[in-house]
């Protein structure tokens, strides 16, 4: 079958015509026969077999009988409205089918003694089984050999007005399917399909639409899931192989005087198992004679700074530079400070280079880069401005690497002859199989354990009638010589109504807490305000510091032990985990209390009780993934992931993305020039890929 007879325009299907197509190609983004035949039911119903009437139960799914109407009744129901009734007999029982709106369409369509297939949900009325709305089909008309499971298809509202629904789709896809000759191109060659029992491709795309069992369904779904997940770990995978084998890495070959000295005077508190792991992986990366890039994971506090700078001191003592680029000034700051803490009394320069650093200061760092005097630099993207040249950058560090675009990424990793080493580092904790997708091109580091002497942050839920007593916990911790951080919901900076519920929240604190002072912090406020602000936070001045989410990422005030977080059931689990991580970064116990109104739907009291019943972030974020999908997932979208995924879930077919990875791994492995002529039908199918409309480029 030639590949451009998928390219058609579904226009000239019959059936279809310019006004459906053009509702197809907006509300559905369906415009060729294989944007169609891609597009998958999202539910089935078992329409092979005939229930007898008495076999009948109300926990009972969609089921069908057949049988003929008796009679019509109707009965009314005020104001113009009635109720009709066809009583139903199939000769062993009586069922009642009910429609409460339609009269005429009932009458016009269904005739007593006529024999029709009924198919509808039973449930019970007056002592009896009534469907309501079902589906009815003259039974000669029904071929029930071929019915098997009846898809269902998502459609929109404009779709409905148009009378566009589910059986329409299931029409179209048949009239599609007749069209296309068998058997379809296969796009997997059988030493892969054979010993994991994928049925063939045409196979597939045949009963994905019209399974005859629910095996079958079964079998197609495994077989479409395991090929889309495949080829996305086969395109991140090629592309990383490719870049090892391009870019040689700097070699640091031993750990010398300034690595020793640190790990023996300055060390503030042993390290824990993972920070050794972790360091131990890094160090062999360091000497491979490869680039390193690492994923480093870890959650608020788990010390993935001490692991950053002990990486910058192998690179030091082998002769190199390093830096750490941030994505905020106040989080580069706190990067310094932490540095400078951790270096005390040692002969290495670090500096700062953000925005704000200008004139002979600005000049004197960038002197020290080029000569080599500056030996770690910590800044914002002001790192990556052409001016700013480094001697000899060895080792890059890149901190919340999703706050960074591609484009910002590469230029620093054109600061030097040779790609620097790169380190990134995240604390918004990535499940396994999105890891694999997202930064499937990294190798990954995880630090799972929080230093010695930190105690577990509790977690409380409160509804908003119970702010009394929170008051007054809040008044004691400060009296005990801590500091509050109270959050409002400005999700959106440009949701005016939230910007004034802060600032009248702002007023209401102030008049409740007279004996402190407050501080106020939002996105629409002057970078110089907010940072006046949140220092004085920061330096104790102020006790409470009343913010929107600017404060998720890099705020470090180890003396902040309790978190509110108002409107809590607006946000979701790995922003409230952020948020979380604000406190419980000194030795007292911290607390992060969730208020909530009393009406709470079901996926939001269950995000509110995996917060309050773990800190672990991973376990949290599988629980987001599982709650909200990938593409609203923070992070994914400002990287420029395009899960344009069309049946495959990453958050629930993540042991089909272990397996699509490893299968992969043996291809790029076996034929790492992409040459070998038994894997010509996997790179020709990577390129046709490459042309549709998934942003493959952007996945790795």
């Amino acid at each position: 079958m030639p590949t451009d007879l998928l390219d058609q325009d579904i226009m000239y299907l019959p059936g279809m015509g310019p006004k459906r197509k053009e509702i197809l190609n907006k509300e559905l983004n369906i415009h060729t026969w294989r944007d169609l035949l891609e597009y998958y039911p999202y539910k089935y119903v078992d329409r092979s077999r005939i229930y007898a009437i008495n076999e009948l139960s109300p926990d009972m799914p969609f089921v069908q009988v057949k049988g003929r109407i008796l009679s019509f009744e109707e009965y009314d129901m005020g104001a113009r409205k009635k109720r009709i009734v066809a009583h139903f007999t199939d000769g062993r029982g009586v069922i009642d089918l009910v429609w409460f709106h339609g009269t005429q369409y009932v009458y016009k369509t269904y005739q007593t003694g006529v024999e029709y297939i009924v198919f509808g949900k039973p449930t019970v009325y007056g002592g009896r089984f009534q469907f309501a709305h079902p589906d009815i089909d003259k039974a000669d008309t029904l071929q029930l050999s071929s019915m098997g499971m009846q898809p269902y298809y998502s459609t929109s509202e404009k779709m409905k007005k148009m009378g566009m629904q589910s059986r329409f789709m299931e029409k179209m896809e048949r009239v599609l399917l007749d069209r296309i000759p068998s058997p379809m191109p296969e796009t997997i060659p059988p030493f892969i399909t054979s010993p994991l029992h994928l049925i063939p491709r045409d196979a597939a795309m045949r009963q994905i639409h019209y399974p005859k069992t629910a095996d079958e369904m079964a079998r197609a779904r495994f077989r479409l899931k395991f090929e889309e997940l495949f080829y996305v770990q086969l395109n991140i995978l090629r592309y990383a192989s490719d870049h090892r084998r391009k870019y040689r890495g700097y070699v640091f070959a031993h750990v010398g005087a300034i690595f020793n000295y640190f790990y023996q005077h300055n060390l503030p508190f042993p390290l824990t198992g993972a920070q050794k792991r972790v360091m131990h992986e890094i160090r062999a990366d360091m000497g491979s004679g490869k680039q390193m890039n690492r994923l480093l994971q870890g959650d608020v506090g788990s010390g993935k700074t001490l692991v950053a700078l002990m990486s910058m001191l192998i690179a030091i003592d082998n002769g190199y530079q390093a830096c750490i680029m941030a994505p905020t000034e106040i989080l580069a700051e706190q990067h310094l400070t932490t540095i400078l803490g951790f270096l005390k009394g040692m002969d290495i320069r670090v500096e700062l280079l953000t925005g704000i650093v200008k004139g002979k200061k600005r000049q004197d760092i960038l002197d020290g880069l080029k000569n080599g005097n500056v030996q770690i630099l910590v800044g914002t993207h002001a790192i990556i401005e052409d001016p700013v040249q480094f001697a000899h950058l060895g080792l890059a560090v890149v901190d919340e690497q999703h706050r960074f675009g591609v484009k910002q990424r590469a230029k620093l990793w054109a600061k030097s002859e040779n790609p620097p080493h790169i380190l990134v580092m995240t604390a918004t904790p990535i499940p396994r199989t999105l890891a694999m997708t997202i930064y499937g091109d990294l190798d990954v580091s995880v630090i799972d354990e929080l230093p010695p002497g930190r105690k577990p942050i509790q977690t409380l839920h409160k509804f908003d009638n119970q702010m009394t007593s929170l008051y007054q916990g809040i008044r004691q911790q400060i009296h005990q010589g801590r500091q509050v951080y109270i959050v409002f919901p400005l999700i959106k900076e440009s949701e005016k109504s939230d910007l004034k519920n802060l600032e009248e929240g702002f007023e209401a604190l102030k008049q409740i807490f007279p004996e402190f002072k407050l501080s106020k912090v939002h996105g629409k406020m002057k970078p110089k305000d907010k940072e006046e602000e949140m220092q004085k936070f920061v330096r104790g001045e102020t006790q409470i510091l009343v913010a929107t989410t600017v404060i998720e990422v890099g705020v470090n005030v180890p003396n902040a032990s309790v978190m509110v977080i108002l409107d809590a059931q607006r946000f979701g689990l790995s922003q409230l985990h952020q948020l979380r991580g604000r406190v419980g970064r000194g030795a007292d116990q911290s607390y992060c209390i969730l208020v909530t109104n009393y009406k709470l739907a079901e996926d939001t009291r269950k995000r509110i009780d995996i917060m309050c019943d773990t800190n672990d972030g991973f376990q949290i974020a599988e629980a987001d993934l599982k709650l909200r999908g990938p593409g609203d997932l923070e992070g994914t979208q400002q990287s420029g992931i395009a899960f344009d995924l069309k049946i495959a879930d990453i958050a629930r077919d993540g042991q089909i993305v272990q397996i699509a990875r490893d299968e992969a791994q043996k291809i790029i492995d076996n034929d790492p020039l992409c040459t070998k002529t038994e894997n010509q039908i996997l790179w020709n199918r990577l390129k046709e890929l490459r042309k549709t409309n998934i942003n493959w480029a952007a996945i790795s």
